[in-house]
């Protein structure tokens, strides 16, 4: 079980960590400065990519089914080989691409890889998690992804990003050939687990329909928590004040400490998900969303105030990253255990392709090319974060108006013995 829970946090937590540096970051720095593109071309690129990789990661989950591949460890582990195969080789030819079609062709065969794998990589999830456990094996993922990424810096550059990546998906590759292709006692040991770790968390009192409210539901609202999250953030680190304050600066205390946040976050989001009710969870999310969005909001027009009156303006405080590290966290840990709990054996791979792939890709993909567009088309800091701001608050007064109308019609629901009375 220690192996088991060990090997599922460090490939969640490593492709994780692919995808919202290599990908979203990277992408941006190749499509820009090295194949010379418009900020909107890039932003009509990557909405490609979030569209071909949903349909990928669907078409994927729906065969993984039907096929009966969802509670197979070892088809699991092969199909997985292949995704980081192909994805090692897309990383090392990605810095040198410098022309419209190389880019374009590296964007679909990376759509089509990382469908395949999200899929697969949550389905692990029955095999090697049980149930009780999933919100701090989530946390823990969430902690090693964010913690390395902060402590560990990297210039945002395809090329920076080309060469970490490489030397860390060497070993990994070899390690899964070895647990797809040869007879290792610890997989047999772990193939029937899906049998007794199968069933999530919202599937005991009952099955839940991939077109319920209750599925529909936690993959609307994740859907606004990955855009809300994307849409600031892609504009906050342009502003080199706020950048080389905190994820850029060179001083190490500030990443250990924004490393730090984000493992507390973790924590705190894996003991919320074990003892309380999702909905409770998404209220945090988008409050915390609000409140870190008035804080850069608030900032922005202290230092308007203090510069229009001739004296310095004073430095972004660390108090605003800490919020957005705290926040991105909760929700990553939330995002990552939820999926599974939705699910049994024979549902995951369609409910992980479906909430990930929807809720989580296509959500931050399409609110990436959104920045982009709203950067090309010269909309200001200060206006840019208040719409990301009115975003987050509308949410979490929507979610809590219907927490509380939930709580009115079960009020008015006849109690246990009612009719007899």
């Amino acid at each position: 079980m220690v192996i088991g829970y060990g090997l599922f946090v460090t490939l969640l937590a490593a492709g994780y960590y692919y995808n919202i540096t290599f990908v979203q970051l990277g992408l941006i720095d190749l499509g820009t400065r090295l194949v010379g593109l418009s900020g909107t071309a890039v932003s009509a690129w990557m909405g490609a990519l979030a569209l071909i990789t949903f349909a990928s990661a669907v078409a994927t989950g729906v065969t993984m089914d039907r096929r009966g591949w969802s509670a197979d460890l070892r088809t699991k582990f092969r199909l997985l080989f292949g995704v980081v195969i192909v994805q090692l080789a897309l990383t090392v030819v990605a810095p040198e691409i410098r022309t419209v079609a190389g880019f374009g062709a590296w964007i679909v065969a990376a759509s089509l890889s990382m469908g395949v794998g999200f899929p697969v990589t949550f389905a692990l999830t029955i095999d090697f998690v049980p149930v009780r456990d999933r919100g701090y094996v989530a946390a823990a993922a969430t902690a090693l992804a964010y913690f390395a990424g902060n402590v560990y810096p990297l210039e945002w550059a395809v090329g920076t990003f080309s060469l970490v990546m490489t030397a860390a998906m060497l070993p990994g590759a070899l390690v899964l050939g070895m647990l797809a292709f040869t007879r290792i006692g610890f997989v047999e040991a772990m193939a029937d687990n899906h049998r007794e770790f199968g069933v999530g968390r919202f599937c005991r009192r009952g099955p839940v329909r991939t077109r319920g409210v209750a599925f529909l539901g936690a993959v609307g609202l994740m859907f606004g928590v990955f855009f809300v999250d994307s849409l600031g953030f892609l504009r906050i680190i342009e502003e080199p004040a706020y950048i080389l304050s905190a994820w850029q600066s060179p001083s190490f205390g500030t990443h250990l400490w924004l490393g730090t946040v984000h493992v507390i976050g973790a924590i705190v989001g894996g003991v919320l998900y074990r003892n309380f009710d999702r909905r409770w969870l998404f209220l945090w999310v988008f409050g915390l969303f609000g409140f870190t969005h008035l804080l850069y909001t608030f900032d922005l027009r202290v230092t308007e105030i203090v510069a229009g009156a001739g004296a310095d303006p004073r430095a972004p405080p660390l108090l605003n990253p800490s919020f957005y590290a705290l926040t991105v966290s909760l929700y990553t840990t939330l995002n990552f255990a939820l999926w599974p709990d939705f699910a049994t054996p024979e549902t995951i791979g369609t409910r992980s392709a479906i909430g990930v792939g929807l809720a989580g890709f296509l959500s931050t993909f399409l609110s990436t090319a959104v920045a982009l567009s709203f950067e090309e088309a010269d909309v200001g800091l200060l206006s840019h974060l208040n719409v990301v701001n009115a975003l987050a608050l509308l949410l979490f007064f929507g979610l809590l108006v219907s927490l509380y109308a939930r709580g009115l019609w079960r009020a008015r629901e006849p109690q246990h013995g009612s009719e007899q009375t």
